[in-house]
């Protein structure tokens, strides 16, 4: 691994010479979700060519920021996780992540949504002042990307993939970004198709003030 240096003794600089490589915050992110092999990493990065990866992966192990495991049997195989350093990154991650979805737009040609970056945007825009006393299990559908938010009294449990009986399944597209950021209502979201619901339809109001940007 070539080390790269800014040249200053600065904690910023620092930080930037681990984990400021192109896709490295990228890959943070889907661990940050849950442990990954390196086929995970590559179906929920599809646009990250495989020696890049590679050498991400040596980079961030070098630096004590991830490391790899042997699941036991019958599972076998391994996966790669966070260490306790590299765990102090969500705080990073999800500040970076609410600041981006300020400044995002609409989707541009060819960029994709992952099951890892639905997870993580609704993690990011989560409001537990919003969300105290409620108790809901929302669905959240984009293209084939499903995942699901349980939240309990100001908690958020977020995962890849459907729930039992959510009160509330939400389609959508592109747009559920305008929703999130107040610059489409829950009211205009239903009535111009941008977003479906299966359940209460007055619950889209809960799940644009308890995820919003």
């Amino acid at each position: 691994m070539v080390k790269r240096s800014y040249g200053q003794f600065c904690g910023v600089a620092r930080a930037l010479e681990l984990v400021g490589e192109r896709w490295a915050l990228l890959v943070v992110r889907d661990l940050l979700v849950g442990p990954r092999r390196y086929s995970d990493l590559r179906r929920g990065l599809p646009g990250i060519p495989t020696n890049i990866l590679a050498s991400r992966l040596k980079e961030l192990e070098a630096a004590g920021i991830i490391e790899r495991d042997v699941l036991p049997r019958p599972a076998s195989g391994v996966v790669y996780r966070l260490t306790p350093l590299g765990g102090e990154l969500e705080p990073v991650v999800l500040a970076l992540g609410r600041w981006g979805s300020r400044v995002m737009t609409h989707p541009l040609d060819g960029e994709v949504v992952t099951h890892d970056s639905m997870v993580m945007a609704l993690r990011t825009t989560f409001r537990p002042e919003a969300a105290e006393g409620a108790n809901l299990v929302f669905v959240l559908r984009v293209g084939d990307v499903v995942v699901h938010a349980r939240v309990d009294d100001g908690h958020l449990a977020a995962a890849a993939g459907p729930a039992e009986a959510p009160d509330l399944d939400i389609t959508a597209g592109p747009l559920v970004r305008d929703l999130m950021a107040g610059a489409l209502s829950p009211e205009d979201a239903l009535a111009t198709g941008a977003v479906a619901v299966a359940g209460e339809p007055a619950l889209l109001n809960r799940f644009a003030a308890i995820f919003a940007i």
